[in-house]
């Protein structure tokens, strides 16, 4: 008989950790609830100003008035790694200036006509790290 795998810790990230996390990282995933249905596009972002600007293939009227924005690396050999999500109010960016400007700085993905620019005012910052369990 096995023994069942020993779960490992999650340890929260203090304070201003969890945003230098998200800076310069992998793909992260906006969601957003559409129609009583939770939805999750790819996305990439930047922090500019205290905000969260994001590149995603929504369709620009689907996007409510809040999303999270979750970004996590984790090393699937071992589980560990950290995991971050940024959650507030979003508006679509439509200035013709910064469209282009983030259109240049942010590669994404387009589905049909959907290329979406967000910019998300974070209320709330969390992020934890998946540690090893200690021996």
């Amino acid at each position: 008989m096995s023994t069942p795998p020993t779960p490992l810790p999650m340890v929260e990230v203090p304070g201003a950790e969890a945003p230098r996390l998200l800076e310069g990282r992998a793909p992260g995933r906006p969601a957003y609830t559409r129609r009583d249905l939770t939805v999750i596009r790819p996305g990439r972002m930047t922090w500019t100003y205290g905000r969260l600007v994001v590149r995603t293939p929504a369709p620009a009227v689907a996007v409510p008035t809040t999303a999270t924005y979750h970004v996590d690396e984790v090393r699937a050999a071992t589980g560990i790694g950290w995991t971050v999500s940024v959650a507030g109010s979003v508006d679509v960016i439509t200035d013709p200036d910064d469209t282009a400007h983030y259109q240049r700085t942010l590669s994404g993905w387009s589905h049909g006509p959907h290329d979406t620019l967000l910019r998300l005012h974070p209320e709330t910052v969390t992020g934890f790290r998946l540690a090893r369990a200690e021996t």
